[in-house]
């Protein structure tokens, strides 16, 4: 059974797919946050990121799926859908997970 949160193979094959790159236990963490982010003030703040955080960011905003930050968060509505499935296996459904 795997641990809510957990960076299963699973989540791991379904996250690459989608982001044509390695996918981290990281930025899988990071992912409740940025729909945290969306969902309120659409505003990241800076002091609850850290370096490797910030690298997944830019990382997103060159693939297209992200824009700004700070000053005022915007996603794609295909990243979007993607945030929710992702949670939904790694943090609801957990337990189904392998």
């Amino acid at each position: 059974m795997a641990g809510r949160g957990q960076l299963t193979d699973s989540a791991k094959a379904k996250m690459e797919a989608f982001l044509g790159r390695t996918a981290t236990q990281t930025e899988l963490r990071l992912y409740p946050y940025l729909q945290y982010v969306m969902m309120n003030n659409q505003r990241i703040d800076t002091n609850r990121i850290n370096g490797e955080e910030r690298q997944i960011l830019s990382d997103l905003r060159s693939a297209g799926h992200i824009e700004g930050g700070a000053s005022g968060l915007e996603m794609t509505r295909e990243f979007w859908d993607f945030l929710g499935d992702i949670l939904f296996d790694t943090y609801v459904a957990h337990r189904a997970a392998t």
